[in-house]
């Protein structure tokens, strides 16, 4: 049978190859062809038309809204998450082979048959059937949406203002933006033609990577209510961005208001207006309707609660100190090795980019050093007992030390995978050491990602190695300690074995590392 599948994360780097691996695999064990379209940080090499009304089921395995679904209307549909793909994919094509049978004909252009994933864990129902966990499911999906196609603006804007002050010193914000800095006033710079004569290199970095960083809010607004009602969604959530940044409600208001205009446009949708009206509903009647809606609630409504809670955050952030600090460093900690990437992952470093928007660096820096702890853990752990890992855990072993290095927590899940339960909890007890010792010591991180290759860019980096080498031990320490609980080590000949087997598996397309 033919299958076609899309497999989409966040951040588009690790987990929609893996994804995309894992599926291609498992179809070609059960005798299926399978072409899987990528919707990664590079962009998609959409599946061919003519495959799509070749095949007999479609497989979605993504965290966030899959891009022009509509071209698969009228197949049967089983959806999951990425992590359901990385984990069982035989599950979802057993699951795609019984949708398949159970139905035989659909006319083209109807809407897709949805088969809830329900027997696969992380999976999630269909736009039919709107339940409880349904409507969570799709929530955690539009918020992901807006995250991924945030991250790109973040990192490039981060980056720049963490260069900018890496090559001119603490001071060259002082020199584009105005202020007083150890003792000397600088007038604010309004005409930028003189911007690289009063600021160097140094502060034209600075004030791209500031504009960069400026667009955080509006697209995460604008792409949550994209990811609710497509393309109608984009001017009015991308205008709530901006009022939420305008008021001060910043990333808070920014995810409500995402929300809210997602939820006016789809409203607006839903009238049924006269013929003569249809025409100008998605290039006049909906951008102007949804964006005084949006508009005039954020600015009226929402702005202001939400800006004082957001004070509030920021104020809680900048007085944590201490074993408060480190509580919290922990917790963040635990967060980001409990799934490697996925959704908790993403909320821990969500919550960090939230402290580096208001100013807090000591947060973002305890989330890259516990997102970096799990990949170098379980390469070191590969080479001090490497007869407890297969073969092909041990080639995963030596990528992890390039992947964690980079801040690419994915690069552990394959041993995740295979031994879930002694493999999850010695990484999040490492993770957390590491979290909370960054917290503790003050570390802090001006870059939103970028691992050890940013280290010019953090504070008291010596510290924050030390806190970074301390969980990377913990965590070897006790994956190492937990395989010898009632598991023989791998002998020789298994090894062999393994090697055949891995020789006869079929080819896996490569995992980009991003």
């Amino acid at each position: 049978m033919k299958i076609v599948a899309v497999t989409s994360c966040p951040t588009g780097i690790a987990h929609t190859y893996m994804a995309a691996e894992a599926l291609e695999q498992a179809a070609h064990a059960a005798g299926h062809e399978i072409l899987v379209e990528t919707q990664g940080a590079a962009g998609a090499d959409p599946v061919p038309p003519a495959e799509i009304a070749a095949a007999q089921a479609v497989v979605f395995a993504a965290d966030v809204e899959v891009r022009d679904r509509a071209r698969f209307a009228g197949k049967p549909l089983v959806e999951a998450s990425v992590k359901s793909a990385i984990n069982d994919a035989a599950a979802l094509i057993a699951k795609a082979e019984a949708a398949a049978a159970a139905a035989p004909a659909v006319a083209s252009g109807a809407a897709p048959a949805a088969f809830p994933a329900a027997a696969v864990s992380g999976g999630s129902g269909g736009a039919e059937g709107v339940t409880l966990k349904g409507v969570g499911t799709r929530l955690r999906t539009w918020l992901m949406t807006g995250v991924s196609y945030m991250i790109p603006f973040v990192a490039a804007g981060g980056l720049m203002i963490a260069l900018a002050f890496m090559f001119g010193g603490a001071v060259v914000k002082f020199k584009v933006v105005g202020g007083t800095y150890e003792g000397h006033t600088y007038a604010a710079i309004t005409d930028y033609s003189k911007l690289l004569g009063q600021a160097g290199w140094a502060g034209v970095m600075f004030e791209i990577g500031n504009v960069a960083f400026s667009m955080l809010v509006p697209i995460l607004a604008g792409f949550i209510a994209y990811a609710i009602v497509d393309r109608p969604g984009i001017v009015p959530g991308i205008v709530s961005g901006l009022i939420a940044s305008l008021v001060g409600a910043g990333y808070l208001g920014g995810l409500i208001g995402g929300l809210l205009a997602g939820g006016v446009v789809y409203a607006i949708m839903k009238l049924r207006l006269p013929r003569f009206l249809s025409a100008l509903m998605p290039v006049l009647i909906i951008p102007l309707i949804s964006t005084v809606i949006v508009g005039g609630l954020m600015f009226l409504v929402v702005g202001e609660p939400v800006a004082a809670a957001q004070r509030g955050l920021t104020s809680w952030l900048n007085g944590l100190s201490g074993t408060n600090a480190a509580l919290l460093g922990a917790v963040l900690g635990l967060m980001m090795a409990f799934d490697m990437g996925g959704p908790v992952n993403k909320v821990a470093y969500s919550f960090g980019l939230a402290g580096l928007a208001s100013g807090n660096l000591t947060v973002m820096a305890a989330v890259m050093a516990a997102g970096m702890t799990p990949p170098i853990a379980l390469a070191l752990a590969t080479v001090v007992r490497p007869k407890l890992f297969t073969p092909a855990e041990r080639k995963a072993g030596n990528a992890a030390w390039l992947l964690g290095a980079s801040f690419i927590t994915e690069g552990a899940i394959p041993f995740a995978a295979a031994d879930p339960l002694r493999v999850i909890p010695s990484l999040m007890t490492g993770s957390a050491v590491t979290g909370a010792l960054s917290m503790q010591f003050g570390a802090t991180s001006r870059a939103p990602h970028g691992g050890i290759w940013v280290i010019g860019l953090i504070g008291h980096p010596v510290q924050y190695i030390i806190a970074l080498l301390a969980g990377i031990l913990v965590s070897a320490g006790c994956v190492i300690g937990a395989k010898h609980i009632r598991r023989r080590p791998v002998t020789d000949s298994a090894d062999a074995g393994s090697a055949d087997a891995d020789a006869a598996a079929p080819s896996a397309t490569p995992v980009p590392v991003g």
